[in-house]
């Protein structure tokens, strides 16, 4: 990891207190913690993307009649 760059932040006290539980449970400081679900919320807007691409494309291939395998094998090789 490159430098830290510091930041403050300010939380709601419930969310505070779990926060600070978690990190306590987990061994880990706040600063983890939050570093951590930052990552997460992240790599769960790539998922949103991904499955929306997905998607689209799954719907593009159901309307030529691509729904198996084989049938993109058949349709590529044309």
């Amino acid at each position: 990891m490159g430098a830290a760059v510091k930041k403050t932040i300010s939380l709601p006290p419930d969310l505070a207190r779990e926060a600070e539980a978690l990190a306590k449970a987990e061994g880990k400081t706040l600063s983890a913690v939050i570093q951590d679900e930052l990552r997460n919320a992240r790599l769960e807007r790539r998922h949103q993307v991904l499955r929306g691409i997905q998607g689209y494309w799954s719907r593009k291939a159901r309307e030529r009649g691509i729904l198996t395998e084989q049938d993109l094998e058949r349709y590529l090789s044309r």
